[in-house]
């Protein structure tokens, strides 16, 4: 409580009064003492959360009565962690011609909604992932589909061919690398376990796709993975393919502000998506 009076300029007994009217206005308790501190509840986190989405917004809005507009130069792109390398290199490689004369930025983080207060300031254009905004975000923004595809597996040769026969259910005990629980490709994987009543060892659950080819390459356990990108991870991995199926769809959004995509960059790579990238059938 010092620390912030200090920062803002403001009497203890003045932060102690806004947080209290805060917390009645809200219905809910934001902090709690521990020993000589205050902690955020978990609502607090949520309250948060939200408190820097609106001051980012209010940001925005004075620098845009300032006339502080973006460098159209400049592509500032979040990216998921959980997309594959190869398929970002592939969704963003039209912004690196040089008849656009870009500067790309890329930013990574485990969870979409960490850009958002990026988007709200104006500092990112677009954010790449294989989920749409979650229900409830406090932020508007627009979900542009670039496109879906199927999914392939892999692993390395010998146990490759040890599975490849009675694909999938050759899955069944199998020893899987798969995506952490919460994501959008888990869901879709497990809901498609059940359907071909599959009960795979899980070896690992992880979020970067990187790691995942590198383990598998490894021989550690059979991955999965867009199958457009197929040829790039069997050159870069040197993994063979288990099988294929086109149940599991995964999908592909470029997330912005725009209802209608204005920088040029975005509109590139979103044209290329669409029209070279994925089975828009």
């Amino acid at each position: 409580m010092t620390k912030a009076s200090t920062l803002l300029h403001l009497a203890p007994p003045t932060i102690s009064a806004q947080i209290n009217r805060l917390e009645a206005a809200l219905g809910e308790k934001l902090f709690v003492r521990r020993g000589r501190n205050l902690v955020l509840t978990e609502l607090g986190q949520v309250a948060a959360r939200y408190a820097d989405q609106i001051f980012a917004l209010g940001q925005g809005l004075v620098d845009a009565m300032h006339g502080r507009s973006r460098d159209r130069r400049r592509l500032v792109v979040g990216v998921s962690d959980v997309l594959a390398k190869s398929i970002v290199h592939r969704i963003l490689e039209p912004a690196f011609r040089p008849e656009h004369d870009l500067q790309v930025i890329c930013k990574t983080s485990r969870s979409t909604m960490a850009f958002h207060a990026e988007l709200a300031a104006h500092t990112m254009d677009v954010v790449l992932s294989d989920a749409p905004t979650p229900r409830g975000s406090p932020m508007r923004t627009f979900d542009h589909i670039l496109g879906d595809c199927g999914t392939s597996w892999f692993a390395a040769p010998a146990i490759a061919r040890k599975h490849r026969g009675r694909f999938p259910k050759s899955l069944d005990g199998a020893p899987l690398l798969l995506p952490s629980a919460d994501s959008t490709f888990r869901a879709a994987l497990d809901e498609w376990f059940v359907h071909q009543r599959l009960r795979p060892a899980v070896i690992a659950e992880l979020d970067d796709a990187a790691l995942v080819g590198v383990l598998g390459e490894k021989g550690i356990g059979i991955f999965a993975a867009p199958d457009v990108i197929e040829a790039d991870i069997r050159q870069r991995y040197h993994v063979h393919v288990v099988g294929r199926t086109s149940q599991i769809r995964q999908r592909f959004f470029a997330i912005s502000l725009d209802r209608e995509i204005q920088h040029p960059g975005v509109a590139a790579i979103c044209e290329r998506a669409r029209e070279d990238l994925f089975d828009r059938r």
